[in-house]
């Protein structure tokens, strides 16, 4: 076990010396792979570089340390034919930054792509977490407890909590068998509000719809696309494909894309926002009610959107600068790619309102009462 310190970096790979580090120090960035930090967190680099990998792929259960890249762990279970069910996002490229994305992040972003619409967030994925808190003690959920937390769901707590209580050092995950097929539909030409129809209609179907975009005209003429995405043995993918053009027959002629590896680069492309990366904007993440993403869209006037989880989730190529929440009436808006000016003065997070917020500084104060941990990063 070592642990090396530089005047900016520090990296642990024994719990003890993590520990050590957190009594004794602060502030920190908790930094997993630095690929996905939005926020603007200020401190020294904190890393967690154990090593642990417990899979058993009977169980359909992945114990693994958070400091892991997640494709390193994607590629082990590929190897059984398994996969994380939740198709972890990777911002690394839309951000403009290098690195592996680690297991930690994932979890600590609640990182979730288009199959979300099918069997849940990242958060529903996760069985347990173990982590160091800001008062450097070990505190994990289930078997022995190093810390009382009796009554919290530790789980929830850390998915999506942006490293703001803790550093994650361990995660067990639910894994699940790669399908034998993948199929994805495919309406051309549709506005988005018919678009936002159709998806809103194939998930209200028992077809189990494991993707539903859409994507507007592309700058080299593609012509914008709903694309609806379900998975399984070929035997019944091919029966549900059928009953879901007849059912949405009256929507106009839907090409099917059989082909695994193109399927895999589209929906890819959707998880990463990959049509945005290298292009000059700001970008937005919306979590909306599907049935007025339309609207809001249009009122807000972006140059380019993505519509994911069949509308629920928006994310927006704005002009640099855009204060996309003062036109929004409802709904919650992240700003995730910005110059530092703009964060600093939109904020990166949606304010939170006075109940939220005080819960919130409840659990700082549980469990970083120093704010030692990605000061700043929430506001």
């Amino acid at each position: 076990m070592s642990i090396l310190t530089t005047a900016q970096d520090i990296s642990c790979d024994s719990e003890a010396q993590l520990a050590d580090v957190i009594r004794t120090g602060g502030p920190f960035v908790v930094a997993g792979g630095g690929t996905s930090r939005i926020g603007l967190a200020e401190g020294d680099r904190l890393r967690w570089t154990g090593t642990q990998f417990d899979y058993d792929p009977g169980a359909l259960t992945l114990v693994v340390s958070a400091g892991m890249s997640v494709d390193a762990v994607s590629v082990r279970l590929a190897e059984e034919h398994q996969r994380v069910a939740f198709e972890p996002s990777d911002l690394g490229p839309l951000l403009g930054r290098e690195g592996a994305r680690s297991i930690g992040g994932m979890v600590a972003s609640n990182a979730s792509g288009p199959r979300r619409v099918a069997v849940g967030a990242c958060r529903d994925a996760c069985l347990g977490v173990r982590f160091v808190d800001g008062r450097g003690e070990i505190v994990k959920n289930g078997g022995r407890v190093m810390k009382n937390v009796t009554g919290l769901d530790l789980v929830k707590l850390m998915a999506g909590s942006q490293g703001t209580l803790g550093v994650l050092t361990e995660v067990s995950l639910k894994t699940q068998p790669i399908p034998e097929t993948t199929a994805t539909l495919i309406f051309e030409g549709q506005t988005e509000a018919e678009a936002v129809n159709t998806m809103s209609r194939a998930l209200g179907t028992p077809f189990d719809i494991t993707g539903a975009a859409h994507l507007r005209q592309a700058a080299d003429g593609t012509p914008a696309r709903t694309l609806l995405r379900l998975e399984g043995i070929e035997g019944a993918v091919r029966y549900r494909v059928e009953a879901l053009q007849t059912r949405l027959s009256d929507l106009g002629e839907a090409a099917v894309e059989w082909e695994a590896a193109q399927s895999e680069a589209t929906w890819g492309a959707i998880r990463d926002v990959t049509r945005f990366v290298g292009v000059p904007g700001d970008v937005w993440r919306l979590s909306v009610t599907p049935s007025t993403a339309p609207a809001l869209v249009a009122a807000i006037a972006p140059l380019d959107v993505i519509y994911d989880w069949g509308g629920g989730r928006l994310w927006l190529l704005t002009f640099a600068g855009t204060d996309v929440r003062a036109k929004m009436g409802q709904g919650h808006a992240s700003l995730v790619r910005a110059s530092d000016e703009t964060k600093r003065r939109l904020g990166v997070f949606p304010p939170e309102n006075t109940i939220v917020a005080r819960l919130s500084q409840g659990l700082r104060q549980t469990f970083d009462p120093e704010q030692k941990f990605n000061p700043r990063m929430m506001g």
